[in-house]
């Protein structure tokens, strides 16, 4: 079997519910609409989903006219055209990254949600994930059922890793061999740099946010002591050596 692009997926407000695309734009930034936002408490540092895990219960769409909107589980849903108005030093990650204040509904009906006082920001491009070299993340869905094997489950949710994109017909884990080789996903070209280190959002079930599998307990069972870039790791990330688009189905394979 040929590898194949499974899925594809991206938030546009970094910790909220992933958004499946049946196509995408791959930039060297990453996917066009990924990671557009992120929140900040009242000491402006990063809040996502690893520490408050009700947020990926808030599905969010950016168009792009430029309308935000958020929608609820209860199905409301709150909307307006993105403005931004003054800007925050945040800490992300033990680092320093400016964005801007966007104003408009949606901090306060985030933060009633939630039960915390939160902020909606906007940095110049993709919120970074760990400050990281690469543009966007990738998993083989072979690694998946290594996953649900070690766990003892019929199956375990990709969403679960929010990785951009899923590829079907690769052998368990081999997507860590591609690290530093040119790799065709589509009409772009990748080059995985490092293998992902996982933490405790994994364990959320992706629809509730509320832990209900061990995944970092498997992970430690049976990839603790491989030689990775990141300890727990499952998946990589890669740079984009050349942009392009990218659809489900699209063919995956070294070059």
């Amino acid at each position: 079997m040929s590898a194949r692009v499974a899925w594809i997926s991206v938030s546009p407000v970094k910790g909220l519910a992933l958004r499946q695309l049946d196509e995408c734009e791959l930039t060297e930034a990453g996917v066009i609409g990924d990671r557009q936002f992120f929140l900040v408490d009242e000491n402006d540092r990063l809040v996502n989903s690893k520490g408050l895990g009700v947020l990926q219960q808030i599905v969010p769409a950016y168009d792009d006219a430029g309308v935000l909107t958020l929608t609820f589980p209860d199905g409301t849903a709150v909307s307006d055209q993105v403005r931004l108005d003054g800007g925050v030093e945040a800490q992300f990650w033990g680092n320093t990254v400016g964005a801007s204040v966007v104003k408009g509904p949606w901090s306060e009906a985030i933060s009633d949600f939630a039960g915390q006082s939160l902020r909606l920001v906007k940095p110049p491009g993709p919120a970074p994930d760990r400050l990281r070299s690469g543009a966007a993340t990738l998993l083989g869905t072979g690694s998946l059922r290594a996953m649900a094997r070690h766990l003892g489950v019929d199956e375990v949710d990709g969403r679960r890793f929010r990785m951009n994109f899923g590829i079907d017909g690769l052998a368990e884990h081999e997507e860590d061999e591609w690290l530093r080789r040119r790799v065709r996903l589509g009409d772009a070209v990748v080059i995985p740099l490092g293998n992902v280190g996982r933490c405790a959002v994994t364990t959320q079930n992706p629809d509730t946010g509320v832990p209900d599998l061990d995944t970092l307990k498997a992970l430690a069972a049976y990839r603790r002591d491989l030689e990775t870039t990141e300890p727990l790791p499952f998946g990589v990330h890669v740079a984009v050596a050349e942009p392009g688009p990218v659809r489900v189905d699209d063919p995956v394979e070294p070059v």
